[in-house]
C-alpha cells in the first residue's frame, strides 16, 4: 500500500510538473486540515472530561463557582494525581529511534535542532495527561498540547510519505502553525509564531507553506459549530498626543516583569524537583495549591479566557485585580512547577491583561481626562507582556492586532511590544522558549566576534631569536619547535623580520661555512605582519596571501615591537563562529 502511494505521488508530480515547492504547498494544505482536527479533538476531550467530573462544560471559573469548597480543593488535586500517573507511563516510552538518535518530544526541538521525528506514544500519553490537568481546573494553558498534537499529526504525515529531514521539519512547522491558528483564531500570528520563534528567520521557501497551513487550519475551524476567538475584544479607542508615552511606560513595565514571571516558573520547577516525592504526588500537590486558592478566588481555575474577557468588558476594582493577579500567579507557578503538561502562552496573556488594566486604572486616577479606559491598556498589556516573555515582538503585535482587527491599536501596541522586547532582552535571561535564548546567545557571540580584533587572538611568540643569534642557536630552536620561520628582534624587542628554515637547511646541506653567520644574515625584512587593532576580516586576508600557520603581531607600524603571534586556526575558528548560520 505504501509503495503504491509513493509511486502515485511520483507519477502525479511528473504528470503535473510540480516542483518541490509546489508539492510542499499541497502537503501544507493537508497538514492544515489535520492540525485543525487535532485541535478539535483535544477540545472535545476537555469538554467530555468536564462533563464527567462536574456534569457540565464551559467556563472553568463558572464551574468552580458552582462547586462546594471541598470539591474545589479535591478535583484539581485528584486530576493532578491522575495526570502524574499518566506521565509516569509516558516516561517509560523510549526516547530514541532505531538508529540511536534522540527523538525530540517537543515540536520546537524537533524543528529547530531535530529531524522532525516526534515519538507517537510518548506525545499521546503526555497529551492525555494534560487533558486531566486542564479538565480538573489546573492553572495552565491548553494551547501547548493542542500545538503539540497538530505538530505530531504533521510529523506522522511526513514520515508516512517518507519526507527527508529538511522537508519533514518544515512540515512539522506547518503543523505547529496550524495548531496556534486553531487555538487563537489568528492565522497571521500563527505563521509568524513559527517563523519568528521556531525557525528563527523568515524565508519565503518556508514561510509560504506555513502561511498556507495557517489559513487552511483557520478555514477548517470555522466550519465547526461554536468555534469563536478566545478573546472578545472591544473597540479600541483612538490614542493621540501625550498618552502614547503611557503605553511606552507600560511596555517598560511589561519588559521588566515578563522575565520575572518566567523566572518564577523556573524557581517553582526547581522547588518541586527538590521534593523527594513521586511524580503523581508532585502534580497532586500542584493541584492542591490551585484548589485551595480557588476557595477564595475561583478565577484561578483554567487558563483565564473568561477572566480576561470579563476584564475587557466590565469594570473591576483595583483590589480585585491585584488579588486575582497574585493568586493566579501562585496557582500557575504551582501547576507548571509540579511538572504538569500544558502551555504558559495563555497565562502570559492573562498576566499582561491584568497588569495592563491595573496600570490603566492607575493612570486614569492620576489623569482622568487624558487617558483611555483601562481595558485599552489591558489589550496592549497582553501584547507587551507576551513580547517580553517570548522575545518575539512581531508575533505579539500581529496576534493582538488580529484579535482586535483595529488599526487604532497598532501605534500603541507596536511601541509597547518593541519597548517590552528590548527591555526584557536587556534585563532578563529568561524566555518562554529555550531556543530563543540559544539564538540570542549565538547572535551576541557573533556580534562580539565582529568587533573582535587581533589583540584578542594574540598568543606568546616562543620562536624568537635576537639578530646576533648563531646558526647553532637557531637550529636548536628549529629542532625544539616544528615551525618554518623564526622571528628576529633586536635588544629592545623591535621586530626586524624572519629567518626561514629552508635557508638555513640549504646552507647546512651544502656544507657551507656558517660559523660567522648570524640571524641578521638570513633576515627576510619584508615579512608580513599583523597589528593588534586589525579586524578579523583584514587578518584573514593577510593569511590568505601567506602560506603559513601563524603570523607575527607588532604593536604598530611606528613602534614595531613584537607583541606575539596569531595562529590561523584561532582566526578561522573565530571567523567561522561569527558567520555561522543556524
Amino acid at each position: 500500500m505504501l509503495s503504491f502511494l509513493l509511486k502515485l505521488r511520483t507519477r502525479a508530480r511528473d504528470l503535473f510538473r510540480l516542483s518541490d515547492a509546489h508539492t510542499m504547498l499541497i502537503w501544507s494544505v493537508i497538514v492544515g486540515v489535520a492540525g485543525a482536527f487535532a485541535t478539535v479533538l483535544f477540545r472535545e476531550g476537555i469538554a467530555h472530561l468536564q462533563i464527567l467530573f462536574t456534569g457540565s462544560e464551559g467556563s472553568f471559573v463558572e464551574m468552580a463557582r458552582r462547586l462546594p469548597w471541598p470539591m474545589r480543593v479535591g478535583l484539581p488535586t485528584a486530576g493532578g494525581f491522575v495526570a502524574g500517573c499518566i506521565l509516569l507511563m509516558a516516561k517509560r516510552k523510549s526516547s530514541g529511534d532505531a538508529g540511536g538518535k534522540p527523538i525530540h518530544t517537543d515540536y520546537v526541538e524537533a524543528v529547530a535542532i531535530g529531524d522532525g521525528v516526534m515519538p507517537v506514544g510518548k506525545s499521546l500519553w503526555r497529551s492525555i495527561s494534560s487533558l486531566f490537568t486542564i479538565a480538573s481546573g489546573g492553572s495552565i494553558g491548553r494551547e501547548g498540547p493542542m500545538v503539540q498534537l497538530a505538530a505530531l499529526a504533521a510529523s506522522l504525515i511526513g514520515r508516512w510519505v517518507h519526507f527527508d529531514p529538511a522537508r519533514l521539519r518544515l512540515l512539522v512547522a506547518c503543523g505547529a502553525a496550524a495548531g496556534i491558528t486553531s487555538a487563537y483564531n489568528a492565522p497571521i500570528a500563527g505563521a509568524f509564531f513559527v517563523t519568528e520563534i521556531v525557525l528563527g528567520s523568515i524565508v519565503m521557501e518556508s514561510f509560504g507553506p506555513i502561511v498556507v497551513a495557517s489559513v487552511v487550519a483557520n478555514i477548517t475551524m470555522r466550519e465547526f459549530a461554536g468555534y469563536k476567538p478566545p478573546y472578545e475584544m472591544p473597540v479600541f479607542p483612538a490614542v493621540t498626543g501625550v498618552e502614547v508615552l503611557l503605553f511606552v511606560a507600560l511596555g517598560l513595565l511589561c519588559g521588566v516583569l515578563a522575565p520575572q514571571f518566567l523566572s518564577m516558573m523556573d524557581r517553582a520547577k526547581t522547588g518541586f524537583t527538590r521534593l523527594k516525592a513521586p511524580l503523581p504526588v508532585k502534580l497532586a500537590l500542584g493541584g492542591l495549591v490551585c484548589g485551595v486558592l480557588s476557595v477564595r478566588t475561583p478565577e484561578v481555575w483554567g487558563n483565564g479566557y473568561s477572566v480576561v474577557n470579563s476584564i475587557l468588558h466590565s469594570p473591576w476594582t483595583w483590589t480585585a485585580l491585584a488579588t486575582v493577579l497574585v493568586f493566579k500567579l501562585v496557582a500557575t507557578a504551582a501547576t507548571v512547577g509540579s511538572g504538569a503538561v500544558g502551555g504558559v502562552f495563555t497565562p502570559t496573556l492573562f498576566m499582561g491583561a491584568v497588569l495592563g488594566c491595573l496600570f490603566g486604572q492607575g493612570m486614569h486616577a492620576l489623569w482622568p481626562h487624558g487617558t483611555s479606559a483601562p481595558f485599552a491598556y489591558a489589550m496592549v498589556g497582553m501584547g507587551a507582556f507576551l513580547a517580553g516573555a517570548t522575545q518575539a515582538p512581531l508575533m505579539a503585535i500581529l496576534m493582538i492586532f488580529e484579535m482586535t482587527l483595529s488599526y487604532q491599536v497598532v501605534l500603541p501596541l507596536m511601541l509597547s511590544c518593541v519597548v517590552a522586547y528590548f527591555v526584557a532582552r536587556a534585563t532578563g535571561k529568561a524566555s518562554m522558549y529555550e531556543i530563543t535564548l540559544h539564538r540570542n546567545r549565538e547572535e551576541a557571540e557573533r556580534l562580539r566576534l565582529r568587533m573582535t580584533q587581533m589583540r584578542e587572538l594574540i598568543r606568546p611568540a616562543d620562536t624568537v631569536v635576537q639578530d646576533n643569534a648563531t646558526v647553532q642557536d637557531m637550529t636548536r630552536v628549529f629542532l625544539e619547535y616544528p615551525v618554518k620561520y623564526l622571528y628576529v628582534t633586536d635588544e629592545t624587542g623591535r621586530f626586524l623580520g624572519a629567518v626561514a628554515l629552508a635557508d638555513i637547511t640549504s646552507d647546512l646541506l651544502q656544507k657551507r661555512d656558517t660559523s660567522a653567520k648570524r640571524a641578521c644574515d638570513y633576515l627576510k625584512p619584508t615579512f608580513d605582519v599583523l597589528t593588534p587593532d586589525m579586524p578579523l576580516a583584514v587578518g584573514l586576508q593577510h593569511f590568505m596571501s601567506f602560506q603559513g600557520e601563524r603570523l607575527p603581531v607588532i604593536e604598530s607600524t611606528r613602534e614595531p615591537k613584537l607583541a606575539g603571534v596569531v595562529y590561523k586556526t584561532s582566526l578561522l575558528d573565530a571567523y567561522q563562529r561569527m558567520n555561522a548560520a543556524r
